[in-house]
């Protein structure tokens, strides 16, 4: 396992490298947005690689923009699939930071959003929407305030009891 961690780590760095190389030589402000994407990505992968090869330790937790998470996601979709697609945001401003591991809700989202496209070929709408849920209950838990997410697509559907992806206490 240490071999293959050490394999995928070190073309991430390459990756890494020759997107901040690339950066530097672009002239179009408006490039720089898909360099800044790969050096993301190329940082989330060997992250990814670090805790599966270290021992289980706690989240590390900070405080977490859900709208940062789901614009770097609506953007890597775009990138992936760059004609046919859409997606449409629908964004609560109110919302505040919360608790969180920034890259596995990023992972989590980026799974939901990816399986959706697939659901519609790759040609519809994904809509993304956050807002404030109140009074909710999680188990025997009753929660005053949650962040709520949901992320809609124009395909054949599943049952709405699992169209949202996850909700938040504060």
């Amino acid at each position: 396992m240490r071999g293959l961690a050490h394999e995928i780590k070190n073309p991430l760095g390459g990756l890494r490298g020759a997107a901040q190389l690339l950066e530097r030589e672009l002239p179009d402000k408006s490039l720089k947005e898909y360099t800044h994407i790969i050096i993301h990505e190329a940082d989330r992968l060997r992250n990814l690689v670090d805790r599966m090869m270290g021992p289980n330790q706690p989240l590390q937790k900070k405080p977490v923009n859900i709208h940062e998470i789901l614009e770097h996601v609506r953007k890597l979709m775009l990138v992936e699939v760059p004609v046919g697609l859409t997606l449409k945001t629908e964004y609560d401003p109110s919302l505040p930071d919360f608790e969180g591991e920034p890259e596995q809700l990023t992972q989590a989202v980026l799974n939901i959003v990816r399986n959706s496209a697939e659901a519609i070929q790759h040609q519809g709408i994904i809509h993304l929407r956050t807002r404030v849920e109140r009074s909710f209950t999680i188990g025997q838990k009753h929660h005053r305030l949650m962040l709520r997410v949901d992320i809609e697509d124009n395909g054949p559907g599943i049952p709405r009891k699992f169209g949202t992806i996850f909700s938040i206490p504060w």
